[in-house]
């Protein structure tokens, strides 16, 4: 079952229904398990299955197998389930993940209700991906695999045959029937242009001028004796010749309007090494305003969304996309913020390890691709590339990219196009050599998601957060030195005495003002890093202040009615 079938709910459980007929009535009990699990189901044991039946579906070359819950072993009946709500199958995703071999975790679990005998029994599966090629799924360490319907410990020359697999390289392959001919002149262009860029070297420059298209190909390895090799297919190809792939590669930018409606879409076909300037020419990047200091006038101007980091996102989509697994690379652009999705797992298995300095990736999925987009200047070589874009959202003072890898076979990308929160902003702005991992932890708690208890009491004693252990948030951002102190104390001042003015000279002129002369007179005025109660109690506090300095007095005792007019001649 693929995980990118566009389906309605109705479809998804049409479609899971056959699903289970299929399973009950072909059963492979290898890569297949029933249980009855009426109500509870130990932990451990589930983990054992999904090691075993992860382990079984790459021996026998299938993408998935199959563990589930409310259907009797003996005669495969249905009978139903109470193991866990949904928000308890969430938990449990995330539970296996912690046991398994590269935190490797279920596609998804789905919850059904085929109807018996008039009555509708709940049932769950389990859809668990096979073990990764050359590299056997563990729960707990230990290895498991199936005997029949046994459940046993995986054998050595069954271990030995995963370990021993190839790591075959899609990009390498080659197109079956493809020519030189059925490449883009004008993408081999581009690659001869972004090569002697990345290369910065006159004499290289000649050399790749007297080539011809074939040669330069060759020495790239993306042509091997004359044949077409996905990778130059999927970056070089003629748009017109994709039906040569097995699958044709395809990706889509989709609007989505304030309701989270569809409300534009297009699709893009290869050559990929134009995809990013197609992709981006379709995406808003407005102007954004914000404060990220407190004691600044005016307003920083940037883009919602900096333009290198989405090249190297996008470009990272296309070099580590499973392009066995059919799918798109999608680009859904919302109001606020960008997500990027591409078929396949997330190699590193979880995003903190990359943020790691130390981080060395375990291979690249698709190795001549990746090597072939880093000598065009697409992605940033020595797995440097996601920390950089972490470090311009730093720099920017933005919210750190969310990776969603709850589904195995697809990871999520959302980029923010927008600040959340004016504490982490202050604090960022304040403290510019703050560590990624710092950060990255600062930014869970702006989003109110969970940390551990280590990370919590580091950033306590760093005095970066507060609040309950269920109800924490980012501390507000304290001037670092005296000097900081007097001189924000200054600027204060200084600002509160330019919005006096500005009243005043109103009142001079139109000889009273109401409450909403004034709001209407400051508002745009006020630092936009400010939400609309903060803006609201500003200038109430501005006008107490005036009217306790004697400088503004009401004209009458009716709240509603009454004007602000001076109490003395300004000279």
């Amino acid at each position: 079952m693929s995980a990118f079938y566009e389906l309605n709910d109705n479809s998804m459980e049409r479609e899971l229904l056959l699903v289970l007929d299929n399973l009950i009535k072909n059963w492979e009990y290898e890569v297949v398990e029933f249980k009855e699990a009426n109500n509870d189901f130990d932990k451990n044991k589930i983990g054992q299955y999904f090691s075993a039946i992860s382990n079984e579906a790459n021996l026998k070359s299938l993408q998935y197998g199959w563990l589930v819950f409310g259907v009797r072993n003996k005669g495969k009946i249905i009978v139903g389930t109470d193991y866990r709500d949904t928000k308890g199958l969430d938990t449990l995703k995330y539970e296996i993940a912690q046991g398994t071999t590269g935190g490797i975790q279920f596609i998804d679990i789905y919850e059904l209700y085929p109807e018996v005998d008039g009555q509708k029994l709940r049932v769950i599966m389990f859809q668990i991906p096979a073990a990764m090629t050359a590299t056997p799924t563990a729960w707990k360490g230990h290895y498991y695999g199936r005997d029949g319907e046994s459940l046993g410990p995986l054998s050595d020359e069954e271990r030995d045959r995963i370990r021993g697999q190839e790591k075959k390289d899609w990009s390498k392959q080659i197109v079956n029937g493809a020519t030189i001919d059925d490449l883009d002149k004008e993408a081999i262009k581009i690659a001869r242009l972004k090569y002697k860029e990345k290369m910065n070297k006159p004499h290289i420059s000649e050399e790749v001028d007297k080539m011809t298209d074939s040669v330069f190909l060759e020495k790239l390895k993306l042509v091997v004796d004359g044949k077409v090799t996905n990778a130059a297919m999927l970056l070089l190809g003629n748009e017109d010749k994709d039906y040569l792939f097995n699958l044709s590669p395809e990706a889509s930018w989709r609007l989505y309007n304030s309701k989270n409606d569809i409300s534009d879409y297009e699709i893009f076909k290869i050559p990929y090494i134009t995809l990013s300037d197609r992709l981006f020419s379709r995406i808003r990047n407005l102007t954004y305003r914000y404060m990220p200091n407190q004691m600044t006038l005016f307003p920083m101007e940037t883009t919602q969304y900096d333009m290198w980091l989405l090249r190297e996102l996008l470009n990272n989509c296309i070099a580590h996309s499973e392009y066995t697994l059919g799918g798109r690379i999608y680009l859904n652009e919302f109001e606020d913020k960008l997500i990027l999705t591409n078929p396949g797992s997330f190699l590193p298995g979880a995003i903190e390890k990359v943020l790691n300095p130390s981080f060395n990736p375990p291979f690249y999925r698709n190795q001549l691709l990746a090597e072939t987009m880093v000598k065009f200047n697409m992605i940033d070589s020595q797995s440097m590339g996601i920390r950089r874009v972490y470090r311009i959202q730093q720099e920017r003072f933005f919210p750190m990219p969310d990776y969603d890898l709850t589904n195995y076979q697809q990871v999520n990308v959302c980029v923010y196009g927008k600040t959340l929160d004016d504490n982490y902003m202050h604090i960022l702005f304040d403290n510019p050599d703050m560590d990624l991992q710092t950060v990255f932890l600062l930014d869970q708690v702006q989003k109110k998601r969970k940390i551990s208890k280590e990370a919590i009491a580091y950033l306590r004693k760093q005095k970066l957060i507060e609040g309950r252990v269920n109800n924490l948030y980012v501390s507000a951002s304290v001037a670092k030195s005296t000097d900081q102190e007097v001189d924000y104390i200054k600027q204060k001042a200084f600002d509160d005495k330019y919005y006096k003015d500005l009243i005043i000279k109103y009142i001079e002129q139109w000889g009273k003002a109401q409450k909403k002369d004034i709001k209407n007179l400051l508002w745009d005025k006020l630092p936009d890093g400010l939400s609309d109660s903060q803006k609201n109690s500003k200038i109430k506090n501005l006008m107490y202040s005036m009217a306790k300095e004697g400088i503004i007095e009401t004209d009458s005792d009716n709240k509603r009615l009454a004007n602000w007019i001076l109490k003395n001649k300004i000279i």
